[in-house]
């Protein structure tokens, strides 16, 4: 597939998060599909990106969830461009990379998470040389309780700079593609 033309219209990658221990999907995964399809209803010519492995002891697969998910809003499959193997952010930006690569796109992508989490998907996805568009995130907030919410903003203030060495880490020895 490598050099074909891009036949597809805008990628929107949706980051995962994690699955219930019985492999159903989280609130915040299911606002982030919701979010994604939103964007994609009013953007329309949209190829959905779902990306994020086994995170939970049914094994099952975020993006295969949310890939479920958004067929059952009728999104047909021809439009769903699954990438399954990424278990954390900075391995979702790398492979998302890749798959859209090999496939010869070089256009913008759209990037749709929750709001806490947005920015560190937005900066890594620019690190690995895309024009990003942000899908805006779902209006409900990620938790419910304030402690949780503040736990998940300084845990990404934490996760965005580590996660920007690693993948300048990454980009000087495996090069720009993500392979």
């Amino acid at each position: 597939m490598a050099g074909q033309a891009w036949g597809g219209g805008l990628p929107v990658v949706i980051f995962g998060a994690k699955l219930k221990p019985d492999g159903t999907p989280t609130r915040t995964l299911r606002l982030r599909v919701a979010a994604a399809h939103a964007f994609g209803v009013r953007r329309g010519a949209v190829v959905y990106v779902p990306t994020g492995g086994p995170s939970s002891p049914s094994g099952q697969r975020e993006a295969d969830i949310m890939a479920g998910m958004l067929r059952t809003s009728s999104v047909p499959s021809d439009a769903i461009m699954v990438e399954d193997t990424a278990p954390d952010t900075l391995a979702s930006v790398i492979r998302c990379t890749g798959l859209l690569r090999r496939r010869g796109y070089a256009g913008p992508v759209a990037v749709a998470s929750s709001a806490y989490h947005l920015p560190r998907c937005l900066v890594l996805m620019r690190m690995m040389g895309w024009r990003v568009l942000r899908v805006p995130p779902p209006a409900a907030p990620a938790a419910q309780r304030w402690g949780r919410r503040w736990f998940w903003r300084l845990r990404e203030g934490a996760a965005l700079p580590w996660d920007a060495l690693l993948l300048a880490w990454h980009r000087l020895h495996a090069g720009r593609d993500g392979d």
